[in-house]
């Protein structure tokens, strides 16, 4: 999370005009909108992060199914990493804001947002925030630097996509750390457990991992942990998906491994 875009002149002084209105008060009402403020940051039509990745772990935001339409967000959105992969419609309305359209546009949560100024806070991509904007009126958007809008819980829909693990970088046989990411409903996962195999058969007691940070989970062991491995995550409603020996034997670090099932 960056911040304010630094190359916006007036952001500044529309940070301090937004929050000497009433306009963020509002109450959310009976459509489930709650009110919020948006920022942006990175490049005007970028993914955020110069790395295309964020405090959740996840990388490639620019592809789908991000698709560079994500989001910081701050501790009640982010929720320590817990809340890494919620998806949330966003809009704007002419009261907010002139060029903006009042069409809902969908973003997933990918990063923190460190200097929220509000309850809750979007830090959005460049190309999301001018996503909330009437055709042709995205720039303009963009120069108000900050504006009040509305926001609301939506399930995801990763299309084509089953839930992914990745053995994450420096994971050796006493330490294993794996990202999780592409879960369908919720987006999120609030627990992981991992068993090991025995002759090439699941066997022994499920262990808990333990968050990481982001939507990485890691377990370490006094001895050399035997694939192939099996994962079962929880979701933040209370599903759970078991992941078969979807890591191999012969895994290796910085590597992909996609499994056969997904949330519905």
């Amino acid at each position: 999370m960056a911040g304010f875009p630094g190359n916006n002149g007036v952001a500044l002084v529309a940070l301090v005009t937004a929050l000497l209105t009433c306009g963020s008060c509002a109450s959310a009402g009976s459509s489930g909108w709650q009110a919020a403020k948006a920022t942006w940051y990175g490049a005007p039509t970028g993914a955020g992060p110069d790395d295309n990745g964020g405090a959740c772990g996840f990388k490639n935001v620019n592809q789908y199914p991000f698709s560079s339409m994500i989001s910081c967000g701050n501790e009640p959105l982010f929720k320590d990493g817990s809340g890494c992969g919620a998806c949330y419609e966003i809009r704007c309305t002419k009261v907010n804001n002139p060029a903006c359209s009042g069409k809902a546009k969908k973003i997933m949560i990918t990063d923190m947002n460190y200097y929220p100024v509000a309850k809750y806070h979007f830090d959005l991509s460049g190309t999301a925030f001018g996503a909330m904007a009437n055709p042709g009126q995205n720039d303009q958007l963009r120069h108000a630097g900050i504006i009040d809008m509305q926001f609301r819980r939506v399930p995801c829909k990763n299309r084509g996509l089953n839930v992914n693990f990745r053995v994450q970088h420096g994971s050796n046989p006493n330490y294993l750390a794996v990202l999780v990411e592409y879960a369908n409903v919720d987006g999120t996962v609030v627990q992981m457990d991992l068993r090991e195999s025995r002759r090439g058969h699941p066997s022994g007691p499920w262990r808990p991992m333990r968050r990481s940070w982001g939507s990485i989970w890691r377990l370490d062991t006094y001895r050399p942990l035997q694939g192939p491995f099996s994962l079962r995550i929880r979701s933040e409603s209370g599903q759970t998906l078991t992941a078969k020996q979807v890591i191999p034997a012969n895994w290796k670090p910085d590597t992909d491994y996609r499994s056969r099932v997904q949330f519905r």
